[in-house]
């Protein structure tokens, strides 16, 4: 299974907001520090605060902030909300399979999709930022302006 690159996006930046302590760094500067477009962050960052997970506020002294709610997120729940609930094969709609009545593959990766979010569930955002990645990750993402 391969997730989705805004999903990927958005465990990272919760990740990233878990270490930031004080700072509240800007979409702007996370961008930067993971090396990715600002466009494809900042609406990763909307649909994160839109769940509640960050805190983003705007102008002077504004910046990003993980909420309580996200620093216990499960990952398996962002997962979900960011890969979806859509099938892993397409079975179905303009060119339906022609095993589609008495097919077997199908739900067997519905079971397998789910075991992987089974995985994921008890997971939460402050286990991923536990010794040794939470440390390192704060040496990553100290740009040029923190030096």
């Amino acid at each position: 299974m391969r997730l989705l690159r805004s999903t990927d996006l958005a465990l990272r930046v919760l990740m990233r907001l878990a270490v930031a302590g004080d700072d509240s760094p800007t979409t702007r500067q996370v961008a930067q520090d993971m090396a990715v477009p600002y466009t494809h962050l900042a609406k990763v960052v909307a649909e994160l605060q839109h769940l509640g997970l960050v805190d983003a506020r705007r102008g002077r002294g504004g910046g990003l902030t993980l909420t309580e709610k996200g620093r216990g997120a499960s990952v398996g729940g962002v997962v979900r909300t960011f890969e979806g609930e859509d099938e892993v094969v397409e079975c179905e709609g303009a060119n339906p399979c022609p095993l589609n009545s008495a097919c077997r593959l199908r739900g067997a990766l519905r079971r397998a999709q789910e075991a992987f979010y089974a995985t994921l569930d008890p997971v939460t955002v402050r286990d991923m930022v536990a010794d040794p990645t939470g440390p390192l990750l704060l040496t990553i993402s100290k740009g040029p302006r923190d030096l």
